[in-house]
């Protein structure tokens, strides 16, 4: 169960501090709306390498999109563009 509690509570940081765990977010709000998050480091990136996934497999899925319209480049066609070809 996530705590909620107003921003003035970070007067006692330590006490709200205490409430973060891996388990746990602590919420902060602002005139009784949400504002803020406080959560562990583990947890930030854990979220950052979730957010790169989703990115990877989105841009993954616009490429294979544009794949079935455009068409494949084949091997021979990719060396050429790139200078590779004997």
């Amino acid at each position: 169960m996530p705590t909620i509690m107003p921003i003035s509570e970070l007067r006692n940081y330590t006490d709200v501090l205490k409430e973060v765990d891996a388990n746990n977010r602590v919420y902060l709000t602002r005139n009784g709306h949400g504002a803020y998050t406080i959560m562990t480091v583990e947890e930030a990136d854990e979220l950052d390498r979730l957010r790169a996934l989703h990115n990877v497999l989105s841009d993954l899925e616009r490429a294979e999109k544009r794949s079935e319209i455009e068409g494949w480049v084949d091997d021979d066609e990719i060396q050429n563009i790139m200078g590779l070809s004997e």
